[in-house]
């Protein structure tokens, strides 16, 4: 991995722009870490949307690393300078995957303490990398996608979208949803798993997080759930805050 220093909001949080290899392509992505001369819980956070939209931001970096964390997220291949394309959960999970290998060889991190926030669509990415490395502590699904066809079926907007990336419909090729729907793996699930989700969202339905919670009982995997009535698919943001140290706090004690 390499590294180069970018400016931090944050006096006590070093901010860097990292490049790392993926199936021999070079991704870029966002690593924040403390100041400290110690080792720290790890955090990957894998963001949502695609190309430039749900992009990782620094102020979500620096608030989960303000709560004691190292955090490594992606942009994933294709993005900001990085070789490849996103194909929406399909091949482009290795970048994720790759990122858990390189933040467990970091020396400012505690190997034996990464954990996983997964944004939108980047909780199917989450799950397949919990799936993928089950060293992985915790897995937070944060208004998360689980179920690929259902996705598909709610998000008229991004039909278009879909078809062109995954190269078609869920019933013309089944086959290409159901890989990128971890629902039907969760049997193999290993680490603790968060779901926060709020009922209103309309971008991600709420039916994705009873989906994964139904699935994870029926595995009797060890799943909390929070969800929030009134909240959309961005938390307000005094709520998003106190939330996220909320599941600090969770991941903490896991």
């Amino acid at each position: 991995m390499n590294k180069t220093r970018i400016p931090s909001p944050h006096p006590k949080i070093r901010l860097y722009e990292v490049t790392y290899i993926s199936d021999e392509m070079p991704v870029k992505g966002y690593l924040a870490i403390p100041d400290g001369n110690k080792t720290w819980p790890g955090l990957l956070y894998l963001r949502g949307g695609i190309k430039n939209v749900g992009m990782v931001r620094i102020q979500r970096m620096i608030q989960w690393a303000s709560e004691g964390m190292v955090v490594f997220a992606p942009f994933y291949r294709g993005n900001k300078g990085g070789q490849g394309h996103e194909d929406f959960c399909g091949h482009d999970r290795n970048d994720a995957i790759a990122a858990f290998d390189v933040m467990k060889s970091m020396p400012e991190v505690d190997s034996g303490s990464i954990h996983i926030v997964g944004f939108s669509r980047g909780a199917v990415m989450a799950l397949f990398t919990a799936l993928a490395r089950d060293e992985v502590k915790t897995v937070t699904c944060w208004s998360g996608v689980s179920d690929m066809v259902l996705t598909y079926e709610e998000r008229i907007d991004l039909r278009r979208m879909m078809k062109r990336v995954i190269g078609g419909t869920p019933s013309k090729y089944p086959e290409r949803f159901s890989w990128r729907t971890p629902l039907s793996r969760i049997n193999q699930l290993v680490p603790r798993l968060l779901i926060i989700h709020g009922f209103v969202d309309q971008h991600v339905s709420v039916e994705h997080a009873y989906r994964l919670n139904n699935e994870c009982i029926r595995h009797q995997k060890d799943v909390t759930f929070w969800l929030f009535p009134m909240f959309e698919h961005q938390f307000p943001l005094k709520a998003q805050q106190r939330t996220l140290t909320r599941a600090a706090n969770w991941m903490r004690e896991s």
